[in-house]
């Protein structure tokens, strides 16, 4: 009767984690893609993989970390008690830190809360979009949501205060002195503050006006807080506003569109026929530069303290102090460049990111960093310290470059190619296929382990090994070209 030969693997498997090599213990053993258990290259701690790419657990430090890709990975930091877990990333996250956690379903809805901060004691609880409650022993800080029926919200997009009742119906926000009352928002309001008034019917008509107030600053200097008439009517085709009142820097705009448009200050003229997509011109004493623009953003010419020069999609050409961008038969190739000392940055893009090369240096320490990607062939990264990591496949990387979770949950599933490098103690490493073929070099030995861990091969300050099927195949002494 012939035995099926995934059958024999399996049994010879269970002989590899009975039968470890000399030297080696379960806890340091490659079998991949069933199982494997190796020293970490690029940071002190281990790493265990199983089942080819669909489980790893590995401990850096305090940190443990283990995950079945690409359905959830779970982190733990006990040093700053944080944990982490992502199941399905990005369908649901849930991250915890102390006392406070966050419970969130595609980034759109979420749920948060926790113990009261210890410095403040404000407590929060959030179900986004639609309960918001906050707790304080300062009761002027407390507020309930309950969106869209009724509730208040403070320090909440971008305004000190909103109230609402039966949204979008009645709401009433707060912006430092600024009050404005919604009826029906967004199409009615009237608004009323430090020396302002105003109102709108949108898209009909609006006004709003603020007379010029004094203001003393942090050195004790009285300034002069500029004020503003602005007026639209049938928005967005005209529109007249009067801004910086009372100050040195008066501007006042005009625009009919989509026939004219019109700015005029001491530092900037401007004056566009066929607004928002004809000609313009602009005169900018502030900035130093003349620009004349034609169907912008498609062709443009700037000259003085910025240049540009641009005919898109085939060509362009713009710099100024800290920048530089570059582009040929957009988006063939782009290049863009970063001056700001001790910084330079150089970023090279074909079609998007169909490939990518990025460049940095720092002029101070000497230090570099590079990072190259070619959608989905490879991803490539040497950080400021030396430490190298390459590996192929690279299916979502290239498109989502600092995302640690795709690199934790998605990277293991179709990384067929592994390599890493650390030179601070020159160690190496190798992986294909999930370990099918692994091997690990360091400054005095080398370990090789392939199909399955069938062939295994060690050397080291004790001599050389050699195991076949997992028993002993042959040992040889050191010799003096050992190190």
């Amino acid at each position: 009767m012939r035995v099926p030969t995934l059958t024999i693997l399996l049994i010879l498997l269970c002989c590899s984690l009975a039968l470890p090599t000399s030297g080696q213990t379960n806890e340091d053993f490659v079998a991949g893609p069933f199982y494997s258990h190796f020293k970490l290259t690029l940071a002190p701690g281990s790493r265990r993989e199983a089942a080819g790419p669909l489980y790893y657990e590995q401990e850096s430090g305090t940190q443990t970390q283990w995950a079945l890709p690409p359905l959830l990975c779970h982190t733990v930091t006990p040093d700053v008690d944080w944990t982490e877990m992502e199941i399905l990333y990005p369908l649901l996250t849930y991250r915890r830190f102390g006392g406070e956690y966050k419970l969130q379903i595609m980034e759109m809805l979420s749920f948060s809360g926790g113990q009261a901060d210890p410095e403040t004691g404000v407590k929060k609880v959030t179900l986004f979009p639609f309960y918001f409650q906050q707790r304080a022993p300062d009761t002027n800080l407390n507020f309930t949501a309950v969106v869209p029926f009724y509730g208040e919200l403070k320090n909440r997009l971008f305004r000190d205060d909103i109230k609402f009742v039966m949204f979008p119906l009645y709401s009433e926000t707060r912006k430092k002195d600024v009050v404005t009352d919604n009826y029906l928002f967004p199409v009615f309001d009237v608004r009323r503050g430090d020396h302002l008034r105003g109102w709108q019917f949108w898209p009909l008509a609006g006004d709003n006006r603020k007379t010029p107030t004094l203001h003393t600053n942090s050195l004790d200097e009285v300034e002069i807080v500029g004020g503003y008439d602005r007026f639209f009517a049938v928005w967005p085709f005209y529109l007249k506003d009067h801004n910086g009142l009372g100050t040195t820097n008066e501007e006042s705009d005009l625009t009919v569109a989509p026939f004219f448009s019109h700015t005029d200050s001491p530092l900037r003229v401007q004056t566009s026929y066929g607004w928002p997509f004809g000609y313009t011109r602009i005169d900018d004493r502030g900035q130093k530069y003349e620009e004349r623009d034609f169907f912008w953003p498609l062709f443009v010419k700037a000259r003085g303290s910025k240049y540009v020069s641009r005919a898109f999609p085939i060509y362009s050409h713009a710099t100024n102090a800290s920048l530089e961008s570059h582009f040929y038969a957009w988006p063939f190739y782009k290049l863009n460049k970063l001056h700001s000392a001790p910084l330079e940055r150089t970023r090279m893009r074909v079609i998007f990111f169909l490939y990518s090369d990025t460049f940095e240096t720092n002029s101070e320490s000497g230090k570099t960093f590079r990072r190259t990607d070619l959608w989905p062939i490879y991803h490539h990264r040497i950080d400021n310290d030396g430490k190298e990591r390459w590996q192929a496949l690279a299916a979502m990387e290239p498109l989502f470059p600092n995302n640690r979770s795709i690199l934790r949950e998605y990277s293991q599933v179709w990384s067929v190619w592994r390599y890493e490098k650390n030179p601070a103690d020159g160690q190496s490493s190798r992986s294909l296929l999930w370990n099918l073929y692994r091997r690990e070099d360091a400054p005095h030995s080398k370990k090789l382990s392939l199909l399955f861990g069938l062939f295994q091969y060690q050397s080291g300050i004790e001599g050389r090994r050699w195991r076949v099927c997992y028993l002993p195949a042959g040992k040889k002494a050191p010799t003096a070209d050992t190190h």
